[in-house]
């Protein structure tokens, strides 16, 4: 059993190949944090500026990216526990709207992209 999981009300672990899982999808949420948050970097400090109104659209851009990571990170811990807590509890999983959400926000910034590139 890991330190960091109480034993289940029948007194039998978890099974690991669930957990490791869960692990496993946690950290695809992180690897996309850390893109998000590179991107952000790269189109601030990588990307010339054009002129006083793209470094704007840029910066505005960037600090976009920025959050979207933050919030990633923050709804995949939250993910990562509530999972951890229903199978713990013979629970079913709750339904996320946050792959939802992702998407929605990444085609948003994608067209504020193409938006700053059509200028």
């Amino acid at each position: 059993m890991d330190a960091g999981q109480p034993p289940r009300e029948d007194g039998h672990d978890l099974d690991y190949r669930f957990t490791l899982a869960n692990e496993r999808t946690f950290l695809a949420w992180l690897r996309t944090a850390l893109g998000l948050l590179a991107g952000a970097v790269a189109l601030v400090h990588v990307v010339p500026a054009s002129g006083e109104d793209a470094d704007n659209a840029e910066k505005g851009i960037g600090f976009a990216l920025a959050l979207l990571g933050i919030a990633v990170v923050l709804a995949s811990i939250r993910r990562w526990h509530r999972v951890q807590q229903a199978m713990q509890q013979h629970e079913n999983l709750a339904a996320s709207r946050d792959p939802i959400y992702l998407g929605l926000a990444v085609v948003a910034v994608g067209v504020a992209v193409v938006v700053l590139l059509a200028r």
